[in-house]
Order: C-alpha cells, then sequence, then structure tokens
C-alpha cells in the first residue's frame, strides 16, 4: 500500500510540473486585437495624420491597428513574434504608416503598406477574390492594381500578413517564430530580400517589445 501511494505521488508530481513548465517559445500565440497604444510605442509619429506628407496615403495607429489585426485573423497569424515582424515592416517601410505608395526614388506600381514589389502586388490581387471583377481593367497597369489594392484598407494592410504566410518559406517563419535577433534576420534577409539596418532593428525591437515576445 505504501508503495503504490509513493508511486501515485510521484505520478501526480511529475504531471503537475510538466504541464506547469513553461511552453517552448514558438507555441506562444496572441490573438487579442492591437490596441493604438501598441502601435504607438512601434510607430510614434502615427498618432496623428495632421500634416501628412502625401495625401490620402497617411492613417493613423487608431485606424492602422483595427485593419492589421483583421489582417492577422485573416491570414492566422497567431505567432507574437510574427506578428511583431509583420507590424515592424510596415511601420519602417511606411514611415509610421504615413506612405502606402513608393516616392522615392517613385517605383511605378510599388506599395501597400509594406511596399511591395509590384510583381508581389500582382500575386496578392490574383488571390483576393473581393476584388477578381475588377482584375481585367488594371492587369496591364502595375499603378492602376496599386491603387485598386490601396483603396481598400483592408487590402492595403493585409498585404503584410499575406506576404508572410504565402512567400515565406517554412524554414524562415520557424525561425522567426522563436523571437530571436537571428530569427527576425533571416525573415528580412531571406524573405523580403533587404539588408538588416539600425533603423529596421529598432522598429523590429518596439514591437517586440509592445506585443509583449
Amino acid at each position: 500500500m505504501h508503495l503504490q501511494t509513493l508511486l501515485l505521488s510521484l505520478t501526480l508530481t511529475f504531471t503537475i510540473q510538466t504541464t506547469a513548465t513553461p511552453l517552448p517559445f514558438s507555441l506562444f500565440t496572441h490573438s487579442a486585437a492591437l490596441t493604438e497604444s501598441q502601435l504607438l510605442a512601434i510607430a510614434p509619429t502615427s498618432k496623428s495624420c495632421t500634416k501628412a506628407p502625401a495625401k490620402g496615403e497617411c492613417a493613423t495607429a487608431k485606424q492602422a491597428a483595427k485593419f492589421i489585426s483583421k489582417s492577422f485573423d485573416k491570414y492566422k497569424v497567431t505567432s507574437q513574434a510574427e506578428q511583431a515582424a509583420i507590424i515592424s515592416l510596415m511601420a519602417f517601410e511606411s514611415e509610421d504608416f504615413k506612405y502606402n505608395k513608393n516616392h522615392f526614388p517613385g517605383v511605378a506600381g510599388q506599395g501597400t503598406r509594406n511596399m511591395q514589389s509590384p510583381s508581389f502586388n500582382k500575386k496578392y490581387a490574383s488571390s483576393l477574390p473581393e476584388i477578381k471583377d475588377k482584375l481585367p481593367g488594371v492587369s496591364n497597369s502595375p499603378g492602376d492594381l496599386l491603387d485598386l489594392l490601396r483603396s481598400d484598407a483592408a487590402t492595403d494592410f493585409g498585404s503584410g500578413a499575406w506576404f508572410l504566410t504565402t512567400q515565406c518559406s517554412k524554414s524562415v517563419r520557424n525561425a522567426l517564430a522563436h523571437g530571436s535577433e537571428t530569427g527576425w534576420q533571416r525573415f528580412i534577409s531571406d524573405c523580403v530580400g533587404t539588408s538588416v539596418t539600425d533603423e529596421r532593428r529598432d522598429y523590429w525591437e518596439r514591437a517586440i517589445e509592445a506585443i509583449g515576445v
């Protein structure tokens, strides 16, 4: 009887300790809606669109939070580290959500909030059933196609989540989901296809702190 009691006690102790052990980082998820304050912490100048540099392009943190949250729901981006990477990319590329079109040097058709190239915008547009009927009229003009994507805030802000979930390899996403700087660097270099800079890193560091990675 004493031996059985001891074994039961050890089993219960092991079970409790096992379930209490923190999950691996890659398993932590976040499905709550983003807040204005979180985005302001990442993109400090996005409080207002007063004196915005490009007419009709600026979005405030409050507006951005709503549509970025919707994009995470749509594309099932629940990893906190992935969310932070997407937000930091969009905030950096759009200069705190002030732009959704490339002005410098002015590449025709490059835009949406993560400043996708025209080729990616074409893929993105083709994946959206809600604009399928409008594509024939703009498919031969990168600028017109971009204007179509920018005309709806949902598609404008949805490009970042679409890009990560459809254009990045599984190995890049797995590395990114662990929340390390190395994983983020792989996302920037291997998927986005650009160089890591101090300014990009600053945005990412603010994002992981604001999201709670």
